[in-house]
């Protein structure tokens, strides 16, 4: 008993002293998008309030964007498994990208999930001069027009794309996609061009506000604290209905354990002050365990791996 209890307060002293002894150096977050994006509003967010928890660390975003997020992530599984590269990626590098593209990596094999850091629910928007305001509203309009409407969206295979691909399969509406590259879907849609889109909720947040779009559901199972009075599509007769975006922080599969559990306790300890930020730019602080990140990973890839198919999307 003397000797097990030695050897477990050995072990944790190591622990201790492995996690406590990190960073020594700068610590570098890979972003696969672009600067000013909510993935990397988010990453530089989580990196300013990490520097103030972490005494003598500085963690500095650096973007690589391309190919939908790839390009960050590749770097990232590429980068040495000691702590000082992670990747700040979102749903479609992580859990859409592979089941839509041939891929040389296994984000789920290759990456270790660090902490689940906020989910950004895509909300469903119209353009005010269709006079809906409702979600009952819409889906009368919709059933009525079965086989004539369209909807935007900012690329094939993108959570936008594949979220109005499942709301219309579910309504039954035959809904026409036509997809764009990014920020023109918003545009078109503003244009009244295309009759409706899901858009992530920080798109987005600044035209509802301003009552140049009309916010009728959120994809998320719950409701969002930026538009808490908007349902989800869940409450209004599809249970079960979730597709969203959401950030995650993850690291090189091999990274030490001690790092990966001081990493997702620090940041858990921040995620509170930065609830104001997230939730006045869309989105919803999550936090939790590795193992939660992990699992949530897993079944969403199946679940975007199940839309995919439904939409007829072949790998590219």
């Amino acid at each position: 008993m003397a000797l097990g209890a030695c050897i477990a307060g050995a072990a944790l002293s190591a622990h201790a002293q492995s996690a406590g002894a990190y960073p020594e150096r700068p610590v570098k977050i890979l972003v696969g998008f672009t600067a000013g994006g909510t993935t990397d509003i988010i990453a530089r967010a989580m990196a300013g309030e990490l520097t103030g928890v972490m005494p003598g660390a500085t963690f500095v975003v650096e973007n690589k964007p391309g190919a939908g997020g790839d390009i960050g992530s590749a770097e990232a599984i590429r980068s040495p498994a000691d702590g000082y590269t992670l990747l700040m990626a979102s749903v479609g590098p992580i859990a859409i990208n592979p089941s839509l593209k041939k891929l040389k990596h296994d984000p789920q094999k290759d990456l270790a999930p660090v902490i689940l850091v906020a989910d950004v629910p895509n909300v469903l928007v119209v353009h005010p001069d269709r006079n809906i305001s409702t979600f009952e509203a819409f889906q009368k309009w919709a059933k009525e027009n079965v086989g004539k409407l369209n909807y935007a969206s900012t690329g094939t295979g993108t959570s936008a794309h594949l979220s109005s691909h499942m709301l219309s399969d579910r309504m039954g509406i035959d809904a026409t996609h036509v997809p764009y590259k990014g920020a023109e879907a918003l545009n078109d849609l503003m244009a009244g061009r295309t009759d409706f889109m899901f858009a992530t909720i920080p798109s987005v947040i600044g035209q509802i506000k301003a009552g140049k779009l009309v916010p009728i559901a959120v994809s998320s199972p719950n409701r969002s604290r930026s538009l808490p009075d908007v349902p989800t599509v869940a409450e209004m007769g599809y249970p079960g209905f979730a597709a969203g975006s959401w950030f995650g922080l993850l690291a090189p599969t091999g990274t030490p354990e001690p790092v990966i559990v001081e990493l997702n306790s620090k940041i858990n300890q921040i995620l509170p002050n930065l609830e104001g930020r997230f939730v006045s730019a869309g989105a919803d602080p999550v936090g939790g365990s590795p193992d939660d990140f992990r699992k949530f990973i897993a079944a969403e890839h199946d679940k975007w791996a199940e839309a995919i198919k439904s939409a007829g999307i072949g790998k590219q």
